[in-house]
């Protein structure tokens, strides 16, 4: 069966995001000044060939341990959706 894995990646909390820091500024700059704290991160979508649901999770999963999220540095979630 087919799967699509929406994959969200964000730096994590606790760390200073510099590139979202320039956005902020950039959107006060342009008389946004009701935007706080705005971070950027990626979104990846994968497509999948899986027996079931779960074993597409583990997929995901496994993709983003082993290559697509930096731990140390981003967090992740994703949902599995039937293509």
């Amino acid at each position: 069966m087919k799967y699509i894995a929406h994959i969200n990646i964000m730096p994590l909390k606790e760390l200073l995001d510099p590139q979202g820091k320039a956005v902020n500024n950039s959107l006060h700059n342009l008389g946004l000044s009701q935007v706080h704290d705005v971070r950027i991160g990626k979104h990846i979508t994968l497509s999948l060939e899986a027996a079931s649901k779960e074993e597409a999770q583990q997929a995901a999963q496994d993709a983003c341990k082993k290559l697509l999220a930096n731990q140390v540095m981003e967090s992740f979630d994703f949902t599995i959706t039937e293509a």
